[in-house]
């Protein structure tokens, strides 16, 4: 069982106002607060926000020389290459690009890496390839701000280099601060850099794009609605690539799903229809956990080629035959990721590493392409940061996936002399290095990490606490108003600390969901599933009730079991009959009582 910090959020606000203000509750403004969503314009901006609250394109550095290099190419009829990268963010930041610029009559070509033969971002293949193709002017989406050399390379052979990219800028530090470092290309579009004076910082690559496509539309009078079709492409991006859904990215996420659900695009009206998703009802959700990892699997386990194809088919058929096929990759993918799992869980449960604060785990025979996701299922077993190897031709490469309190990029900056080539964000890296150099990396990441035990001690944040007499149809429709939810705006959590268990089945045709009626102190008495660890909660049962009270909680019978959940309410329907629920998401007793 996993040991869980429960803290109850206490941001003190005049809910009441704000819920008369805004036509909310009471309770949703305390979400709301919980969120530090607090002045009047963060308020409605959060609640109703739209197109109109992006901000100006114009305030990201670099925009107007990138616009005049772009036009200039057009006029004199040059070849522009895009050059992309290999997951959702990259394969939507060239379908953005991809559409925007044929649609200002410019020529366009794409280009993306192989993950497994030269990984991540632009290289010098890609800038021979696009040479021998005609490309005068070479612009990058989601990649490129650390790409020094293949951009020497570029600009050694008489192209032009726009960067448009969204990742931290590289950096040396010393004891005068830090240095950042940057390739030599024409012109860098990235609101991470130091000076940029955009306001918003967290965009994804295909956002960025977005707003390079949004001032050549505006220079080319292209109708907004034009423009706008395009931002279902920046949501699905945004949401895949696990981008923070506040102030800009939840109103392109809110914005693009609206857009979504009636999307023109034939490969998404297939990709929903072969995953038997209801357009009508798509949410982050389904992007997170369906759209978006059968594109990642196309980059994954084959070819960019066939995710791009599907985006840009020109028949309902050949959409169909694509979707199906990039269905099938992502359940492979599935299939071997569960085999990596076990791997890494077998080689940390019985080797020291299990001790460590941050987990470097070496896997045999695992594709690299699935390190990364790997990764991220052992961060959240243990939570710990993790970082998953496998053989990558020349050395090893690593993908590694953190938790909030430790910032891995800049961990793995001040291991750069053990490195080959490494980049990412605080909470995800990708790395080379030989692999003598291992034992070393580990050793001095854990070392430098200064993470405490209460740092891996995951922490449950409650919005709520909340009796299950107040669920009903109405606040559920009224949740709706808090959605997209994703990274920084997650589902709001309440919490009741008594209940009842009357009677819990298993369910599902793998045995993993647990169906309970539970009744609560005053009474009142409701539906609960439960989608966790099985296994888990009937150890807990039995720890404090013992294996009779386990027994009678599977027959039904009485048994004096008394627990916590924290919930999020929902509502099933079934044959036309609905039923309220509460979905568990953590579950402790109370001990002492």
């Amino acid at each position: 069982m996993k040991k869980e910090q429960w803290i109850l959020q206490a941001k003190k606000a005049d809910f009441n106002k704000i819920g008369q203000t805004y036509n909310i509750s009471p309770i949703l403004a305390r979400i709301i607060r919980n969120r530090d969503v607090i002045t009047k314009e963060q308020i409605k901006k959060y609640l109703y926000g739209t197109t109109e609250d992006f901000y100006n394109p114009y305030l990201l550095k670099g925009m107007d020389d990138a616009v005049k290099i772009i036009e200039q190419c057009i006029e004199k009829k040059e070849v522009i290459g895009i050059s992309s990268d290999f997951d959702n963010d990259g394969i939507f930041a060239s379908m953005i690009l991809l559409t925007g610029l044929k649609r200002i009559g410019a020529v366009v070509q794409t280009y993306t890496p192989d993950r497994v033969k030269e990984g991540y971002g632009i290289n010098n293949r890609i800038i021979d390839e696009a040479l021998e193709n005609g490309v005068s002017l070479i612009l990058t989406c989601d990649n490129g701000i650390a790409a020094m050399e293949p951009i020497a390379y570029a600009k050694s052979k008489g192209l032009k280099v726009i960067v448009t990219d969204h990742h931290e800028v590289p950096f040396i530090e010393n004891e005068n601060g830090k240095t950042f470092i940057y390739p030599e290309a024409d012109v860098i579009i990235n609101p991470k850099m130091e000076d940029c004076t955009y306001p918003f910082k967290k965009l994804c690559g295909a956002a960025v794009a977005y707003k390079l496509i949004q001032v050549l539309y505006e220079k080319h009078n292209i109708n907004k609605e034009q423009l706008y079709d395009l931002l279902e492409y920046a949501a699905i991006a945004t949401v895949a690539d696990v981008m923070d859904l506040v102030d800009e990215n939840r109103i392109i996420v809110r914005e693009g799903l609206s857009r979504l659900k009636k999307t023109k695009n034939l490969g998404l009206k297939a990709l929903m229809e072969v995953n038997q998703l209801d357009p009508e009802n798509i949410n982050s959700y389904h992007i997170g956990f369906i759209i978006g990892p059968c594109f990642n699997a196309a980059g994954r386990l084959d070819t960019v080629k066939i995710a791009l194809d599907l985006l840009q088919a020109s028949t309902y058929e050949k959409a169909l035959m694509l979707a199906t096929e990039l269905k099938q990759l992502n359940t492979d993918r599935k299939d071997m990721t569960v085999k990596g799992v076990e791997q890494a869980i077998h080689l940390i449960e019985t080797s020291d590493i299990k001790n460590d604060s941050i987990l470097c785990v070496r896997l045999q025979n695992c594709h690299e392409s699935l390190v990364g996701i790997i990764a991220g299922r052992i961060r959240e077993k243990y939570h710990k940061p993790a970082i998953v190897f496998t053989d990558g031709g020349e050395g090893i490469k690593g993908s590694g996936r953190s938790i909030e309190e430790y910032d891995m990029f800049k961990g793995l900056t001040k291991c750069k002399p053990l490195l080959g080539k490494f980049g990412g964000h605080p909470m995800a890296a990708g790395l080379s290095l030989e692999e003598k150099n291992l034992p070393a990396l580990r050793k001095q990441l854990n070392e430098q990490c200064g993470l405490t035990k209460e740092d891996l001690t995951p922490k449950v944040y409650i919005d709520v606490p909340m009796p299950i007499q107040y669920v009903t149809d109405g606040f559920i429709e009224s949740l709706s108003l808090l959605e997209p939810f994703g990274k920084g705006n997650g589902k709001p959590l309440f919490a009741e600390p008594h209940f009842k268990i009357l009677k819990a089945t298993v369910l599902g045709k793998n045995q993993n969901v647990l169906k309970m009626n539970v009744m609560n102190l005053d009474g009142h008495i409701i539906e609960a599933m439960f989608f966790g660890d099985i296994d888990d909660f009937n150890e807990c049962i039995i720890k404090y009730y013992g294996k009779e009270g386990l027994d009678a909680m599977y027959l039904g019978n009485q048994n004096n079991i008394d627990i916590g959940f924290t919930y999020y309410p929902t509502k099933n329907e079934f044959r036309g009959q609905i039923t309220l629920q509460i979905i568990i998401q953590n579950y402790c007793v109370i001990e002492g009582k």
